[in-house]
């Protein structure tokens, strides 16, 4: 059995990092190593990471990326396999570590594992846990055809990071430009329903509208330069209420989703509109307004020297 690292990405997550410690701790399977890349939280994020016995490792906010944090949290990882896992999750049983490495123990051409995700039916908005009911199954899928993963819950070789680090220049979907590099070069993507977390998504309206356009200009990077007219994002719009109203219902949710539902799917197709319409690459403010709250000044002592 090959040694694991568990690499926890986290800005300002006091509020959810206990429940995930805890969840980590109470797994059949225990890591050798669990690790915190903060990128300059100022709230207790660190003193509650170093209690729960995990390793610090930062990055100044000016040099964040999503793939940069993965990378400079894979370089001081320490297992044969990285484990990725949001800092606003946990675990739904004590077997989701053991579910989600199995794979690799057992198929050595696996390269890459990622778990079932929901969410909180008080927290999570209804539109945001249909998604997650489309993209994450209940049934496991051994040799996926297609590079969609998610990184709030997956589990990498550390050998494969080594011949392919994460690219750092995205805004975005990391992961899945990860994923098609590595199918590419022949290796195998693995979804296991059965290693399945709780996300806990609460975003404003703008912190929605940002988060789908910054994944639209990575999705443009990543596999063309796919376009997004004002009408085909009103059909969308249109199409995907419509669903989730017409889901609302048998469960006994439209009257209480009957505003949130089409104000998320609002900023859905906004922000994937404006994101589509990006042309060349962000500017710096851009990515800020992607990465940090308004008004956001790091923790001077808790940035690398």
């Amino acid at each position: 059995m090959g040694t694991v690292s568990i690499v926890i990405r986290a800005l300002n997550e006091a509020a959810h990092l206990p429940t995930l410690f805890e969840g980590i701790a109470a797994q059949t399977r225990q890591p050798e190593q669990v690790m915190l890349v903060d990128s300059g939280s100022t709230d207790e994020s660190v003193v509650i990471s170093k209690a729960a016995g995990a390793d610090i490792v930062h990055i100044a906010p000016k040099d964040f990326s999503f793939g940069r944090a993965l990378n400079v949290g894979c370089a001081e990882a320490t297992g044969d396999m990285i484990v990725f896992i949001s800092a606003h999750v946990y675990p739904v049983d004590e077997f989701w570590l053991e579910h989600l490495i199995a794979p690799f123990e057992t198929h050595a051409d696996v390269s890459l594992v990622y778990g079932r995700q929901t969410g909180d039916e008080d927290l999570t908005a209804f539109s945001e846990m249909e998604i997650m009911r489309r993209w994450f199954p209940d049934k496991s899928d051994p040799d996926q055809n297609h590079p969609f993963c998610n990184n709030a819950n997956c589990a990498v070789r550390a050998s494969v990071w080594r011949k392919l680090p994460y690219d750092e220049l995205l805004t975005g979907l990391e992961d899945m430009a990860w994923a098609k590099r590595a199918q590419e070069l022949g290796h195998r993507l693995w979804y296991e329903a059965g290693a399945s977390i709780v996300h806990l998504h609460d975003e404003s309206f703008s912190k929605t509208v940002n988060r789908y356009r910054r994944e639209a200009i990575a999705h443009k990077r990543i596999f063309g330069h796919q376009k997004m007219s004002a009408v085909e994002a009103l059909g969308l719009f249109l199409a995907n209420t419509g669903r989730d109203y017409l889901a609302s219902v048998p469960r006994r949710k439209f009257f209480r989703n009957v505003v949130a539902i089409p104000k998320f799917r609002a900023a859905q197709f906004w922000g994937s509109w404006k994101g589509f319409r990006q042309d060349g690459d962000p500017t710096g403010t851009l990515k800020r307004r992607f990465y940090y709250p308004k008004g956001f000044t790091p923790r001077a002592e808790r940035l690398p020297r």
